[in-house]
């Protein structure tokens, strides 16, 4: 591997290499979600004139995707504003009135999001029984008990023992199992469903943290992400508004879609590659032939830059550094690359003529007895639903109609994503027949799903932190190439973000937005002298 520091015969001066001339810099940013729309906004407030986004899709957004069926909105990506307080987010809506009509019911607390915060959740058993009220809340009384210190690990700094295998999900399953069989007060048969429920609080943090299971997550970092302040809030006219407000303020010109990027050809210090690629190319200008850097597109078309910012999903980097970038990537930040963990968490969204669920039911969870005593949440390809954790009710039926919205991750949501919709829903409402012991549930008159994990451009939903890797790993991936002894001497050629940069707030829509603005001041306080 070739290596990535700066040359004996480049300059310390970050400015020296091809702007002496006081030009404007060339910025290319890849990708039109979040963090890229954000990065961009805030090059051009700041006086940035040469900048360019290119995104592979037909549209922006990113993981945000809002899709309308009638009067309704449907997220298949992101769904919730995750806190308010200091929330970029939160505070773009807010501004824009886009929570005008947010019920007080979409504005739930807690540790998970809520379509409804009214209303109950019924955990329904795969023999077509209800479990008692009661039992569903000793139960979650425990499980967040256990949850709380799952999170000392990092913030007190507990010392993680060999037991657990530094994993959230079997220190959980082994300490709430304990706890469970040890009850002097419980009969063998609320046991049983109590020990059957842990199965179930597992799928649903898997889908919380996007995981194949719990098992994968580290037990030593999972209380480093931190939680903001404040309310889980919906918009109801669609997340895709807050993607909306972010490009408002850039020229249409800045935005390429369509226009897939091959490759990242940087560091001329040390790679002539780009020389020749520039040789070849006839329409670039002399002054573009020195460039540090050029995006080689699908389409063939070389882009000169002095600065690219990288925003693609961590899936993506996992599946084409290799690629994507020329030379290949320093050893450290591959093995960040390959160490932090990314998955699939996809909805199944079910649209039926009228509700058989009551009016206080908030969402349908579903438990499956014979999982009492398991130990892995993998699953033959043909039990792919036994992943699918529960559905909730899209709140208020006056907006939305009468929507379940069903939860499925990890290996189970790509089996899922290779199924037609006619299987789909075939086998959602058989399971939900089954769970209620209601034969006569029909089948629903729409289906509308996400496929997050088969699409080459995310090949997942959100980052965590995996076994084996730590926010350390996250500061790596966020760290500009090539890389330099100071901040002040590097040529930050190659930036990166997105949610999976962000130390504290990874998997959330505003990590995404705040990893872009942190690359945009990067580049805003290298050039100051330039933009006064």
């Amino acid at each position: 591997m070739q290596s990535c520091e700066i040359s004996a015969d480049s300059t310390d001066d970050p400015l020296s290499s091809g702007l002496r001339r006081k030009r404007q810099p060339r910025i290319v940013v890849i990708g039109a979600g979040l963090a890229g729309l954000s990065a961009a906004k805030a090059l051009l407030e700041s006086g940035f004139t040469d900048v360019t986004i290119l995104e592979a899709t037909d549209r922006i957004g990113g993981r945000v995707q809002s899709v309308k069926l009638g009067h309704a909105t449907f997220e298949l990506g992101a769904t919730w504003i995750h806190g308010s307080h200091g929330n970029p987010v939160y505070h773009l809506a807010e501004d824009n009135g886009l929570l005008e009509e947010t019920t007080d019911g979409e504005r739930s607390v807690g540790r998970i999001s809520l379509y409804s915060k009214n209303g109950v959740a019924y955990h329904l058993t795969n023999n077509g029984q209800r479990i008692p009220k009661d039992v569903v809340e000793e139960f979650s009384d425990l499980y967040n008990e256990v949850y709380n210190l799952t999170q000392e690990f990092f913030q007190r700094g507990k010392p993680v023992n060999a037991e657990s295998q530094n994993s959230v999900g079997v220190f959980t399953r082994d300490v709430v199992r304990k706890r469970v069989k040890a009850d002097p007060d419980d009969t063998e048969a609320v046991k049983r469903l109590k020990l059957a429920m842990i199965q179930q609080y597992l799928k649903v943090e898997s889908c919380e943290s996007s995981s194949h299971s719990m098992d994968e997550v580290s037990l030593s970092e999972f209380g480093e992400w931190t939680e903001i302040p404040g309310a889980h809030h919906i918009i109801p006219c669609g997340f895709i508004k807050i993607v909306e407000i972010l490009a408002r303020s850039i020229p249409e010109h800045v935005i390429q879609l369509r226009k897939p990027v091959k490759c990242i050809h940087w560091n001329q210090s040390v790679s002539k590659e780009i020389e020749r690629v520039a040789d070849h190319n006839s329409d670039l200008p002399e002054e573009d032939k020195g460039s540090d850097v050029f995006v080689e597109c699908e389409d063939c078309e070389f882009i000169p830059a002095d600065h690219v910012i990288v925003t693609v999903s961590l899936g993506v980097l996992k599946k084409r550094h290799e690629s994507l970038f020329h030379p290949r990537l320093p050893e450290e930040k591959v093995m960040a690359i390959e160490k932090l963990g990314i998955n699939t968490t996809d909805k199944i969204f079910l649209e039926f003529e009228e509700p058989f669920w009551s009016s206080e039911c908030n969402s349908i969870q579903f438990v499956w007895e014979d999982e009492a005593e398991s130990e892995s949440l993998t699953y033959p390809e043909e039990l792919w639903y036994k992943k699918i954790c529960s559905f909730d009710v899209l709140y208020p039926p006056e907006r939305y109609g009468h929507v379940l919205s069903g939860w499925i991750c990890g290996e189970e949501a790509l089996i899922m994503e290779r199924c037609d919709d006619e299987t789909v829903a075939e086998t959602c409402t058989e399971m939900l027949r089954k769970f209620t012991g209601n034969p006569n549930i029909p089948k629903p008159r729409r289906i509308l799903r996400s496929s997050w994990g088969s699409n080459p451009n995310f090949r997942g939903s959100y980052s965590y932190t995996q076994v084996g890797s730590s926010g350390a790993d996250v500061e790596k991936l966020a760290k500009p190439l090539p890389y330099a002894e100071s901040s002040k001497t590097a040529p930050m050629q190659v930036m990166f973000s997105g949610e999976a940069t962000h130390r504290k707030y990874y998997s959330t829509t505003h990590g995404a937005v705040l990893s872009g603005q942190r690359e945009a001041a990067r580049l805003i306080e290298m050039y100051q002298d330039l933009l006064q």
